[in-house]
């Protein structure tokens, strides 16, 4: 699994996430809905022990009726109402969260990325039978994806995204602050069948994790879970420890200190900057150890989130020297 600093388009838990939300979609248009059992359709059947069900504790034992289990909480975010539900969903995860999985370490993107989606859950189950009075069930990703989106604009706060119909560039807190305000209207007003306070209860859950989850141990208490399993993604293992697990320092931020024989000039503008061999100069400021390791501490501490833009420049300019 990818620690901090490791860029790619497709990283690993993004590659799964995608791989899996096809596969579910597959499963269930290809195969399932073309099957029955017992006189009943096996999408059916799939549907009302997989997709979020409305939590309704008089009919909770009923097996005849949908019911509410708890693994849906989870389920729900890899199954999809139809093709277009799942491109948009899976376009803007990977257009937004890739990023983030290359910044923060793939274990905790996916924490991050399965608790937005419970938080998600959890809003819309008993939010929305209360302001508009419908309870069905749900399936989708979109919980999730607003939580990435919020993290993407707290991380990016004036990347600009261009957004349909405008195409002009748009800062992503602005861009995503529109979005949130027009799910919030859309879902007071009801009626159109999307789960506008699922996506509300993603955005929330993100702005939770990414506030106070490194302060209430959310993130550790998770990986301490995680590192008891190995599902056994590649040989190093799904869950090993990355940057913002736990107190442990990532490797990618490892630095050998040699006899310093040799230098070279960095010319960039406004200034010079220069780079020698055993020791990292970065704007006029030399980088030691002890610099490195009070960062990485910062975020065992209180996450990346809370590291001041020079701190960030400084790891991002490490990473691509290592």
């Amino acid at each position: 699994m990818r620690g901090m600093g490791s860029f790619s388009l497709f990283p690993p838990v993004m590659k799964m996430l995608l791989i899996i939300n096809v596969a579910v979609f597959i499963l269930q248009y290809l195969f399932l809905s073309g099957l029955t059992f017992d006189g009943h359709s096996l999408n059916a059947l799939f549907m009302k022990y997989f997709a979020l069900q409305p939590f309704n504790s008089e009919n909770m034992f009923d097996l005849s009726k949908n019911i509410f289990l708890p693994w849906q909480l989870v389920s729900y975010q890899f199954m999809h109402g139809g093709l277009w539900h799942l491109f948009f969903n899976m376009f803007a995860l990977w257009m937004f969260g890739s990023e983030l999985e290359g910044l923060w370490g793939s274990k905790r993107f996916l924490i991050y990325y399965l608790l937005a989606g419970v938080g998600a859950a959890i809003v819309h189950m008993f939010v929305t039978p209360l302001i508009t009075g419908l309870s069905v069930p749900t399936v989708g990703a979109s919980g999730s994806v607003y939580g990435i989106l919020l993290a993407f604009a707290f991380t990016f706060p004036n990347r600009p995204i261009f957004m349909f119909p405008f195409f002009i560039p748009i800062p992503a807190k602005y861009f995503v602050l529109i979005f949130v305000v027009i799910e919030m209207i859309s879902g007071v007003s009801g009626g159109s069948g999307i789960a506008h306070f699922a996506h509300l209860g993603g955005a929330l859950t993100g702005f939770i994790l990414l506030k106070w989850g490194d302060k209430l141990g959310v993130f550790k208490w998770f990986s301490k879970k995680s590192d008891t399993y190995d599902p056994g993604f590649g040989t190093t293992g799904a869950f090993q420890s990355d940057p913002y697990s736990g107190s442990r320092k990532p490797n990618v931020i490892q630095v050998k200190w040699a006899q310093i024989n040799q230098e070279k000039q960095v010319y960039t503008n406004p200034e010079p900057k220069v780079e020698t061999r055993g020791k990292y100069i970065i704007d006029g400021e030399e980088i030691t150890q002890v610099k490195i390791d009070s960062i990485l501490d910062k975020i065992s501490e209180s996450g990346y989130q809370n590291l001041t833009e020079r701190e960030k420049f400084i790891l991002t300019e490490l990473s691509k020297r290592i």
